[in-house]
């Protein structure tokens, strides 16, 4: 029986970088005859370790890095985001979305929803505003049901439970986001007959935090199969700049600063990934409390936290249905 630990997670790196080079190659150039890739870069971990990958597996003058910033994001990514190109040889393009998602209407869409929890709230008057979960996972219980915060001019911040209509209208604004996101991706691959390669990790792609058709819109995913804790690792192997690996990770989707812990995850990931590891793995809860120092109630409420996240979200990983085609009803 596997003996559990809370460095379970731990892999070799350059091991695992040779490994993901070779999958990229075999598949971008072998199975799908693109020449390169193309990457959205944000400043993230992530999407910092996804252009390294590419870059030893095609060469930078083959792989594309667009910024895809909007009003909201923090200027901070654009910073970050020319250093790490700068970091792997690649000159990165600049790509402002705000304008697109204007014409969709996607910040008005938002900003009317929200208006009904706080009719003062006014973004022309500076007000910010995001969404989080309840942070308390490990003492209760707790479901995940969202509220918004809002950040008035002066600094002050109130938060109010978000009822489902209002929810549902402003994560769908949201995502306008990430879906105009992955078009100026996929125009920059086709112009180049390149491969959009996707930035989401395990805990994003089998919790269901990414956007159908939007960041979970691409060619390949690099890195779905590792916990975020295991892309750090394979970020220091790899040489991404200090700054994006001390950086919280952040949605930056909000005009609020708003951290994946917060509006998502509810636990820190050095938490979360060793136990989620024991979930899959069939490791009893008392044996994963006593090595995680841990209550076993709390053990088991991040289990149920998980299998939740993901029975609710599998429609996000579905394949569209196709009736088969070789039994159509004939006249």
């Amino acid at each position: 029986m596997m003996r559990f630990n809370q460095n379970i997670v731990e892999i070799n790196p350059a091991v695992e970088t040779d490994r993901i080079v070779g999958f990229l190659r075999r598949n971008v150039r072998g199975e799908m005859k693109r020449r390169g890739a193309v990457v959205g870069i944000s400043g993230g971990i992530d999407s910092a370790v996804v252009l390294g990958l590419s870059v030893r597996a095609f060469g930078a003058a083959n792989v594309t890095a667009v910024m895809m910033p909007d009003r909201d994001s923090d200027p901070i990514s654009e910073k970050l985001a020319r250093d790490l190109a700068a970091r792997f040889g690649v000159e990165p393009l600049l790509e402002d979305i705000t304008e697109a998602l204007e014409g969709f209407r996607c910040y008005q869409r938002r900003d009317d929803a929200i208006r009904r929890v706080f009719p003062e709230y006014d973004a022309a008057k500076g007000y910010k505003a995001k969404i989080v979960l309840p942070q308390d996972l490990l003492e209760a219980g707790t479901f995940n049901v969202y509220s918004v915060t809002v950040v008035a001019p002066g600094g002050r911040e109130e938060t109010r439970p978000l009822g489902p209509r209002e929810l549902l209208e402003i994560v769908a604004a949201s995502n306008l986001k990430q879906r105009s996101r992955m078009s100026v991706l996929y125009f920059h691959a086709e112009a180049r007959q390149f491969a959009v390669i996707g930035t989401s990790n395990k805990n994003e792609h089998a919790q269901g935090f990414f956007v159908k058709h939007g960041d979970g819109g691409v060619d390949i995913q690099a890195i779905a199969h590792l916990f975020k804790t295991q892309v750090y690792q394979l970020s220091r192997h790899l040489g991404v700049p200090e700054s994006i690996q001390r950086r919280t990770p952040t949605t930056d989707t909000y005009s609020a600063p708003c951290d994946q812990q917060e509006f998502f995850f509810r636990l820190p990931f050095s938490t979360l990934d060793p136990i989620w590891f024991a979930r899959e793995n069939s490791i009893p809860v008392p044996e994963v409390a006593l090595c995680m120092g841990l209550p076993e109630v709390q053990i088991q409420r991040v289990f149920d936290d998980i299998e939740g996240k993901q029975r609710t979200t599998e429609y996000l990983r579905l394949s569209p249905p196709i009736l088969d085609a070789a039994k159509p009803v004939y006249a």
